[in-house]
């Protein structure tokens, strides 16, 4: 019995999210489709990288996830086939895929679509759908598309490193207004090499410790901890740090008009 899992960028005020379980749901009433988000940002690739990539570690071998993010950004020909960490990943062919598996998936498929089909959510839906009940039933995934296709690749969104410091790009604001940074845990000690250090962002807010939990420091306090999926974050005891200090995550936008308040930077002594 399959396990699926979805992801988009649809939201939740309209049909289209309940209509891709139905579409799935009538090529096997038998999946077993879980949500992980349907409010990813658009266009906001950073984000759902760090969305699935940590979403999709935790569930079983073999899950298959269906990842629905700017699925239209050209005119598709094909969708991905890939393989990561003992998952099978379908999204369209926009960049996503390695920012999601960095540097590389471990295999990448061509799934072919129907020159003549209006390509649709729906249509899309249904092609991943039938080549999940392939595989189910023993296909190999080679033989379902090209598996020497020529995809798309976008660069991970990496912090800046020197010896001084580091800097890093706010990647996700979540429901509580917690800011989580594109730095890891092991990131973070490998360039610190044991050294005392400054987490430093808009308006010289300064934080010189990593604390474990928020009750850590006083109720509306700020603090700095590393979250379960090991990225910093930066946060308010029973606060709204986002909000507060004015932080905003990462956005392609940015890159046009790149604000310090975007970054966090650690200075290291």
């Amino acid at each position: 019995m399959a396990i699926i899992t979805l992801t988009s960028d649809f939201g939740l005020q309209d049909y289209i999210a309940g209509a891709v379980k139905g579409q799935l749901l009538q090529i096997d009433p038998d999946f077993k489709i879980h949500d992980i988000s349907h409010q990813v940002a658009p266009f906001n690739y950073p984000q759902a990288a760090y969305i699935c990539r940590n979403a999709i570690l935790q569930f079983p071998a073999g899950t298959y996830h269906i990842i629905l993010v700017n699925l239209f950004e050209q005119r598709p020909e094909h969708l991905l086939l890939s393989r990561f960490s003992g998952q099978f990943i379908f999204c369209a062919d926009n960049g996503l895929i390695n920012m999601i598996a960095p540097p590389k998936p471990e295999m990448v498929i061509g799934i072919p679509l129907d020159p003549l089909a209006i390509k649709n959510t729906l249509y899309c839906t249904r092609v991943i759908g039938k080549t999940i009940c392939d595989l189910e039933l023993g296909r190999i995934p080679e033989t379902l598309g090209n598996p020497r296709v020529a995809y798309i690749e976008k660069n991970e969104l990496r912090p800046v490193l020197a010896d001084s410091y580091m800097e890093g790009q706010i990647i996700f604001i979540d429901n509580f207004e917690n800011v989580i940074v594109n730095i890891t845990r092991d990131e973070f000690e490998e360039q610190r090499k044991g050294r005392g250090f400054r987490i430093v962002f808009k308006r010289n807010e300064s934080i010189e410790r990593i604390s474990e939990t928020y009750a850590d420091v006083p109720l509306g306090e700020k603090l700095a901890l590393f979250n379960s999926a090991n990225y910093l974050e930066v946060a308010i005891h029973k606060g709204n740090a986002a909000g507060l200090f004015g932080l905003q995550d990462f956005t392609d936008q940015s890159l046009q008009h790149y604000l310090f308040y975007q970054t966090v930077r650690i200075y290291f002594e």
